[in-house]
């Protein structure tokens, strides 16, 4: 017995899917940077530097808790795919897509206290 062949997925849908996932994880790198360097400008007693980064944290932060949690780049790339696994949406590891908050949400706030500590002590 023989599989039928899958269908071909429309071009322009998948090009929308590509171009969302890009945009989604552009803005995850922007986010994701700002998080790893925030403890290091708080290091080096650029606080400035540092607030600056947690503002834009804080807006994603913002933008999430707006959208129920989710990124609205998330409910854009469903409309393009019946794929849900926890990277459907964006380019990264699996691994990384299923704990991506917890990771990221403990570091920014572990870097937050750690610059903290920093600038009531200088």
């Amino acid at each position: 017995m023989t599989t039928p062949p899958l269908a071909p997925a429309k071009p322009g849908l998948d090009l929308m899917l590509v171009r969302i996932k890009l945009l989604h994880t552009a803005v995850w790198f922007v986010v994701a940077g700002c998080i790893v360097a925030i403890p290091i400008a708080g290091a080096r007693s650029q606080y400035l530097w540092a607030a600056a980064m947690t503002g834009v944290v804080l807006i994603e932060c913002i933008v999430l808790a707006a959208n129920r949690g989710a990124c609205p780049l998330t409910g854009l790339a469903a409309r393009y795919t019946e794929e849900r696994a926890a990277n459907f949406d964006i380019y990264l590891p699996l691994w990384l897509a299923r704990r991506n908050k917890p990771i990221f949400g403990t570091l920014f706030v572990a870097g937050g206290l750690f610059v903290l500590a920093r600038w009531l002590t200088r």
